[in-house]
């Protein structure tokens, strides 16, 4: 399925249950809150606050186990048709009735035994296909509306600051470097993305347009290499720090004294990290070998740190 371009998704069924752990049963229409489905004991104020389930799943349920189920049995609020639901990513988004639905989280835990559904049908599809969803725009949802999926395309900036490799007097290496790991990263997320790359001189003002463009255009994070020593030309952190709407020091700290303890040049580095609008922003060293630690320690934080932004408890 290629789920690059938006596409319809029908509703078939929406359905709500008055306790937790129990299947739910059909209903003519939904109402959706800031909260989740009113009237529904999964609704709150957390980012599981509605379930979806595509009848793809159901279909290869009740072909392998040959059980009759119907919409809402396995405690699913919306029963969609037109998409694999369990091959969407946090972020994605669903559009329509004037409602809006942001994805955050795929799957979840199965109680087993405990649970009144497993206990009816046997086993579950929900903990590995079922999807959940918060909502961002309130309204009403009934079987036969249609929803359109909007996937999210997580967009990278990656700048890298060097008078002689802008002037192309030798090869950029660390910037190319960057764009890999971030690649690798991104892909171990299993989450969709794009890498836009830039090579400019150690100069403040193009920076500072650069940054401004990733703010404007609603970049998801922002990873820049050079210019973090002492040197006269060496300005990176110091534009970045005025651009950033909330520090995250304890990564950059974490960076510097683990590779400091080995090598001291390394607590020389003056890289900030930090949010900007919707964009992480990091500042790297200019070596390809820095920027290798540097990304590491990064990629194992970021997942997190993205679904923290986007409002979801991931713990």
């Amino acid at each position: 399925m290629n789920q690059n371009n938006s596409i319809v998704v029908k509703v078939l069924s929406v359905n709500i249950s008055e306790r937790k752990g129990t299947t739910k049963h059909p209903v003519d229409v939904i109402e959706l809150n800031t909260l989740g489905v009113s009237g529904d004991a999964h609704a709150g104020a957390w980012h599981r606050q509605v379930s979806m389930l595509g009848v793809e799943s159901i279909e290869k349920f009740t072909n392998a186990s040959g059980l009759p189920v119907k919409y809402g049995d396995f405690a699913e609020n919306i029963t969609t048709e037109g998409i694999e639901l369990y091959k969407t990513i946090p972020g994605d988004r669903f559009i329509g009735n004037g409602l809006e639905l942001m994805v955050t989280q795929i799957g979840k835990s199965c109680h087993g035994d405990s649970c009144v559904i497993y206990r009816k049908v046997g086993s579950c599809v929900m903990p590995k296909e079922g999807i959940f969803v918060k909502v961002i725009k309130p309204g009403k949802l009934k079987a036969g509306n249609e929803l359109t999926f909007i996937p999210k395309t997580y967009r990278v900036m990656v700048i890298t600051l060097s008078d002689r490799a802008s002037r192309r007097e030798y090869e950029d290496l660390s910037g190319p470097e960057v764009a890999k790991l971030a690649t690798e990263m991104f892909n171990s997320y299993g989450w969709r993305h794009q890498i836009d790359t830039h090579v400019i001189p150690d100069d403040a003002s193009s920076l500072q347009q650069l940054l401004k463009s990733a703010r404007n255009s609603n970049y998801d994070m922002v990873i820049t290499t050079g210019g973090t020593g002492i040197g006269p030309r060496d300005i990176t952190p110091d534009v970045v720090a005025e651009h950033l709407d909330k520090q995250l020091p304890g990564i950059m700290e974490h960076i510097r004294v683990k590779y400091g303890a080995e090598k001291p040049n390394a607590l020389l580095s003056r890289g900030v990290a930090g949010v900007m609008g919707n964009a992480f922003v990091y500042t790297l060293p200019g070596s390809v070998k820095a920027v290798r630690e540097y990304m590491s320690e990064i990629a194992r934080v970021q997942k997190h740190l993205s679904l923290m932004l986007m409002g979801i408890d991931s713990h």
